[in-house]
This record gives C-alpha cells, sequence and structure tokens, in this order.
C-alpha cells in the first residue's frame, strides 16, 4: 500500500495519467461536489454517497494504527466527523429527489440489487459501528473513533457520557414508593407536624375573629348612623 502512495506521487505517474486521460484511456476522476444539493441525479447521489462511505472504512481502519501519532490521530477523528457530516447529507439529498430513506428502516419493496447494495454497505460501516464501538445519541454529537477514544480528556468524556445515559428504570422509580407515599403511616411519629399545625390553625381562627369583630363594630355602626338619620328626617318633616 505505501509502494503504491509513493508511485502515485512521482512527476512520470502523473504525466502518463493526464497523457492517458486525453488519449481517452483512461475516465478522468470526478471530484465529489462540494454540496449534495447540487445533484439533481438519484443514481450521482447514491454514487457519491457510497463514495463517502468507503472514505469513512479507510480512515476508520486507519485510526487503530498503533504507530500513529496525537495529532494525526486527531485530524483522523475530524475527518471521520466532517464524512459522517456529509453523509447524512447525501442521504437527505437522496430522499428529497425520491430516493429511499437511509435514516431509517427501508421498505422490502426494493429490487435484489438494492438489498445487495444495502449488505455492500453495512459491510462497509462494519468498522464503524463495531471496531469503533460508537453508537449515535444524536446526529449533533461528536463520535471518537480507535485510538482517539483513548487521547488526553476524551475517556473522561465518554465516561460522562455513559453516566448520562443511565435513564431511571421502572424498577427503581418504584423502590422510592413506600407507604409514607399512600399515606399509610402515622402523619407525624414525633408530634412535631401536629404541634405546627396546631399554631397555624390558632393564627388562622385568631385572624378570622378579627376580622369578624371588625364587620361586627362597623356594622352596629352603619346601623346607628342609619338610625339617627332617619329619625332626624322624620323631626324635619313634622
Amino acid at each position: 500500500m505505501a509502494r503504491n502512495q509513493e508511485k502515485a506521487q512521482t512527476m512520470l505517474y502523473r504525466f502518463r495519467e493526464i497523457q492517458a486521460i486525453e488519449l481517452g484511456l483512461v475516465k478522468p476522476e470526478e471530484k465529489r461536489p462540494f454540496l449534495a444539493s447540487r445533484v439533481n441525479s438519484l443514481p450521482q447521489a447514491e454514487k457519491w454517497r457510497r463514495h463517502v462511505i468507503r472514505d469513512i472504512s479507510k480512515a476508520v481502519s486507519k485510526i487503530h494504527d498503533g504507530s500513529l501519532p496525537e495529532n494525526q490521530i486527531r485530524d483522523l477523528n475530524d475527518q471521520i466527523n466532517k464524512l459522517l457530516r456529509e453523509k447524512s447529507h447525501w442521504e437527505t439529498r437522496i430522499k428529497e429527489i425520491g430516493g429511499p430513506d437511509y435514516m431509517v428502516s427501508t421498505s422490502p419493496i426494493y429490487s435484489f440489487s438494492y438489498f445487495c447494495f444495502i449488505l455492500q454497505s453495512c459491510l462497509s460501516l462494519f468498522l464503524l459501528f463495531i471496531l469503533a464501538e460508537n453508537r449515535p445519541e444524536n446526529a449533533g454529537r461528536r463520535w471518537y473513533f480507535g485510538r482517539a477514544r483513548d487521547l488526553p480528556g476524551v475517556r473522561e468524556l465518554l465516561v460522562k457520557r455513559t453516566i448520562q445515559k443511565k435513564k431511571k428504570t421502572k424498577a427503581s422509580l418504584y423502590a422510592k414508593i413506600d407507604a409514607s407515599y399512600y399515606g399509610y403511616n402515622d402523619e407525624d411519629s414525633e408530634g412535631e407536624l401536629i404541634q405546627y399545625e396546631k399554631i397555624v390553625s390558632e393564627k388562622l381562627l385568631y385572624n378570622l375573629e378579627q376580622k369578624n369583630q371588625l364587620y361586627s363594630v362597623d356594622s352596629d355602626q352603619s346601623i346607628s348612623d342609619d338610625t339617627s338619620v332617619s329619625s332626624s328626617s322624620d323631626l324635619s318633616d313634622s
């Protein structure tokens, strides 16, 4: 593999490649579009999605190399996350132009060749989901693959995510429910609650009595005023 990569970088190899393209012997390698929205052909969109999946598989395989320095591991992990976002863009575009929805379970009405492609895609993503030991919690979460999981600070982050991922089960919720929840126990074993309720009740009753007394005084005053007014009016009439 290293020998082929070195050979591809030589000037003679590049010259021969350009010459073969000009003579029509070899088709020029197409560059993947930067924006998936510019592709309106479903076969082309499917092709570029497969291209992205191959790049993801290569990068995930490479990130498990034990001889890579830390900076290259970080760059590879960033590249994989970028390719995953690009893959989701192509899948969204494929759905927009009438293709299958790869983000949900597919319908069984497609042809045999389609199922062969699905099998190939699953094999290509084997390293992504098995060797990388990642599970997507949501689309916007950052993933760490291979040796990137052992980088400083990353393992602590993954442990924190695992703790946050644990949800309360129904059994754990029922374990906290006892007789006090349903009110079967005594109201107050030490009498503190009953004493507090007694004090509050007495205070409320006192306030209520004061209001009633004021109301009765006001009523008596108004009755006396009405009586005096009526008597004075009678005297004036006479």
